[in-house]
């Protein structure tokens, strides 16, 4: 069955619909050895499809691999690096599949990190439109006032554009350092590191401890499992309803 090409990058899990056009229109991308254009179509299953010369591996419901790792810091969130770090895939050697990470944490974040070769799953979990949370367990110091626990909670500028609310929370307070757990929908870059610099706090730790209704548990530091089934229905379930309320707010004029 022909669709259109950047669909069939976008579902491998390679990258975006919208960076696989650019992909396409930068004529990186050949169907059976010749390039092509933004709007070709192709047959998954029968036509070669490669992007910078690497084949596009055609992806059923038998071949879809999800996985959550336990990020450690140190690492970086990409495929390969130049400057010779050590990258999140050294983690999962063993996995025969070719997997991409859902979204990124930076190299001296931590914690849950998911993996796939379902691109459409990952596309979802990363929009805006799905409301998807992602909450983090921050270790600031020396202390926290209630002005800047407001301030994270109501919003802050980032480039000029307002973060949406986020729910903070005061976990543990001793001296000279305060835990704090804080709940986004968004994935701005850096976003809970940008976010405390805003308001005049010092990051000394931190980790992402869920994603949607996902948690991190007690998977150790570096290791990685696969999703259940239950945790599959669970964020395919939360994927629905952030699209649905995302429906409700645009009829309704609302934001967020």
């Amino acid at each position: 069955m022909e669709e259109r090409i950047q669909k069939i990058i976008s579902a491998s899990g390679v990258t975006s619909r919208r960076k696989a056009e650019e992909l396409i229109a930068q004529g990186r991308v050949k169907v059976n050895g010749r390039p092509c254009k933004t709007g070709d179509k192709a047959d998954p299953m029968r036509d070669i499809i490669t992007v910078d010369g690497e084949r596009i591996e055609a992806q059923t419901k038998e071949s879809m691999v999800y996985l959550m790792l336990n990020k450690p810091r140190g690492y970086v969130t990409t495929m390969s690096d130049e400057l010779g770090r050590r990258c999140v895939t050294d983690l999962l050697a063993d996995i025969p599949e070719r997997v991409y990470p859902v979204g990124r944490l930076d190299k001296n974040t931590e914690g849950l990190l998911l993996f796939t070769n379902d691109g459409a799953l990952a596309n979802s979990i990363m929009h805006p439109s799905c409301h998807i949370s992602k909450t983090y367990r921050v270790t600031v110091r020396p202390d926290v006032t209630e002005e800047q626990l407001i301030a994270l909670e109501t919003g802050v500028l980032l480039d000029g554009r307002k973060t949406l609310p986020a729910i903070v929370s005061v976990v543990t307070k001793e001296e000279g350092r305060v835990v704090l757990l804080i709940t986004i929908h968004e994935g701005r870059n850096r976003q809970i590191r940008r976010m405390c610099e805003a308001v005049g706090l010092e990051i000394a730790r931190l980790k992402r401890i869920s994603v949607g209704p996902l948690k991190l548990g007690m998977l150790k530091p570096g290791a990685y499992r696969e999703l259940t089934s239950a945790e599959l229905s669970a964020l395919r379930n939360a994927i629905a309803k952030g699209r649905d309320k995302n429906a409700s707010n645009s009829k309704t004029g609302r934001k967020g």
